[in-house]
């Protein structure tokens, strides 16, 4: 695990700590680890954590579905393209 998915993993546990780890796959959303009140913070997060700008208009739920969804679309050059 890339060291800026590690951060957000340790991210998203420190916001539910009763998961003790968040498989890459799991759906975040069904288990309520991201959930609409904290998803501007993560966003924000997620923006420090990549230097990037995410508008929201750019985005879909399905963006953050999954730790390795967001490691797609954000972390592995994604980034780039939120704005796109």
């Amino acid at each position: 695990m890339s060291d800026d998915l590690s951060f957000i993993r340790d991210y998203l546990l420190s916001r539910r700590p009763e998961f003790t780890t968040i498989d890459p796959d799991l759906d975040l959303i069904d288990n309520r680890i991201l959930d609409s009140l904290g998803f501007i913070s993560f966003l924000y997060v997620l923006e420090e954590r990549t230097g990037q700008e995410i508008p929201l208009d750019s985005v879909s739920p399905e963006d953050f579905r999954t730790l390795n969804r967001i490691r797609a679309r954000f972390l592995d050059g994604g980034a780039a393209h939120a704005g796109a």
